[in-house]
């Protein structure tokens, strides 16, 4: 009796990637086997792997011509993941009449050495999502990915070492097991994680390097990076060399709670997709914290390549983007961060095929006043002339900067001396923001729309006034306004307050208004 189970793989192109169908017929002619549905080189070449696996792992290699199709017919076919499920369809279809298969689709990836042994592929936890999302229940992976795609859902896997397991699992359903499912995330987190919870939300311990209590005589500047984590709000932070913009923006992911389960599933996927994520990791809970150098390239920032990778602004999904030296990047991958800072998401075309990554990243950037950093300093002369100064700054552009909320100078010489609080104590009031904008919108201050300002960003008289006040003296544009509202919001969230008084919206404008250290440029 022929069995009906069926084989699926997944072919990682972009966001979405495809589920691909494995088919195998035996035929008579001079023994070969002939792929056919796009394969590009590694597919084809996954043949001569697969054959010698299966001769090496003790199977009879078909006698037969092997035709194998991979379908949809259309779809470029691309990686090493196909190796293990072209060489299970084969032995499926040779020893069809030996053995009772499990009548179930199936889900397969995985990369045969020539001895049979497996090895990890990238994409897993995408594949497993995409295959349960299309109602495959099943699927045989890697044994270092298992958890990736365990992770990944209403999926039962199972984590093969080479191909005589993963054989052998065809055959008995009882090696497959899936992800226990837990009532209580967050008690299970804090108990057995060491995870610390505050106002119900979750952050990770701090680890050594990210104790912000190490840092003094920046309590102005520990404040406006304090306000930025409690509502997701884009940073720039600008000041002579050395003072501690950078040792104070490195630190930030500590002031970030943990991803929501929803948030993490799309940070995975996109972490599997590009291949960052580490031997037997299943899901990614901590923001990521992405700092690319600036020599990186526009495809490096927005993705691309052959297989349309990810790109930094993806890899920085839910997480943080950091431009340290900010100034020194090309101007055109600064420019280009413009839409998606605004979209939140990045659409790549490549070949005639599209894809569309989430690209919701907080942005912070650091840069000095001018290039040799001693501009506006009192102690120190500034060796470059104005023009300099002038095209040094124009690298951000009014519409990049306009899309940036809090701009804090830090100048030694100016700021408050004594320590600015642990990194416990800052996350007090980050939590309590958090909370609230969790049960009050489901989304960050700095995500707002303009139909969601007008109904939670409430003003009392003094608030609204001294707004007014300041888009007239310091021409705020629209969306500049619509920031002063967002931020005042998350300070006022910091202090429990259901409206924003003139307390909350004076810090607020104080974080976006222009200085006069560069006339007119920020």
């Amino acid at each position: 009796m022929e069995s009906e189970i069926c084989i699926y793989t997944f072919s990682p192109f972009g966001f979405e990637g495809s589920l691909v169908t494995v088919e195998v017929d035996l035929r008579r002619g001079i023994p070969a086997v002939d792929i056919v549905g796009l394969a590009d080189g590694a597919v084809r070449e996954s043949r001569e792997r697969m054959r010698s696996a299966v001769i090496n792992s003790g199977f009879d290699f078909p006698c037969e011509r092997v035709l194998i199709s991979l379908s949809p017919s259309d779809l470029k076919k691309e990686g090493a993941g196909f190796d293990l499920p072209l060489a299970l369809a084969v032995l499926i279809q040779s020893k069809k009449n030996d053995f009772n298969f499990i009548e179930e689709n199936i889900m397969v990836m995985g990369e045969l050495e020539l001895n049979g042994n497996l090895r990890p592929v990238r994409a897993v936890h995408a594949a497993a999502a995409t295959a349960a999302s299309s109602g495959i229940k099943m699927c045989i992976v890697p044994y270092e990915n298992a958890e990736e795609a365990r992770a990944a859902g209403n999926m039962k896997v199972f984590g093969a070492k080479n191909l005589t397991e993963a054989f052998s699992a065809l055959s008995n359903a009882e090696l497959f097991s899936s992800k226990k499912q837990i009532r209580n995330l967050n008690s299970l987190l804090v108990s057995e994680e060491g995870m610390i919870e505050k106002h119900g939300i979750l952050f990770a311990p701090v680890e050594k390097g990210f104790e912000y209590g190490e840092i003094k005589n920046q309590k102005e500047l520990i404040r406006a990076v304090q306000i930025a984590a409690a509502g997701g709000h884009n940073l720039l932070a600008y000041g002579a060399p050395g003072c501690g913009k950078t040792l104070s923006l490195q630190k930030f992911s500590a002031l970030l709670p943990l991803l929501t389960p929803e948030e993490s599933a799309s940070v995975t996927r996109i972490h599997s997709i590009a291949g960052l994520l580490s031997k037997g990791s299943s899901i990614i809970r901590k923001p990521v914290f992405r700092q690319p150098h600036q020599t990186a390239s526009i495809e490096g920032m927005c993705g691309g390549g052959s297989q349309c990778r990810p790109g930094e602004i993806s890899l920085a999904h839910n997480g943080v983007l950091f431009l340290d030296e900010a100034s020194e990047f090309k101007s055109s991958v600064l420019q280009m961060l413009r839409v998606p800072l605004e979209s939140r998401t990045i659409t790549i075309s490549r070949a005639g095929r599209t894809t569309v990554y989430p690209a919701d990243f907080q942005l912070l950037m650091s840069a000095n006043p001018c290039p040799c950093g001693n501009f506006g300093s009192k102690e120190k002369i500034c060796l470059c002339s104005a023009r300099s100064v002038e095209q040094y700054w124009k690298k951000f552009s009014a519409p990049l900067l306009d899309r940036v909320d809090i701009r804090i100078r830090v100048d030694p010489e100016r700021q408050s001396s004594g320590p600015s609080g642990t990194t416990d104590e800052l996350r007090e009031e980050i939590a309590l923001a958090v909370s609230i904008q969790r049960q009050r919108q489901g989304k960050r201050n700095s995500r707002l729309l303009p139909s969601d300002i007008e109904k939670i960003c409430i003003t009392d008289n003094e608030a609204k006034k001294l707004l007014d006040e300041a888009a007239e003296k310091y021409e705020f544009s629209p969306r500049a306004a619509a920031g002063c509202l967002k931020v005042s919001r998350t300070i006022a969230d910091m202090k429990g307050l259901e409206i924003i008084n003139g307390e909350c919206m004076k810090e607020a404008v104080l974080l976006r208004k222009n200085e006069n250290l560069i006339a007119g440029m920020l």
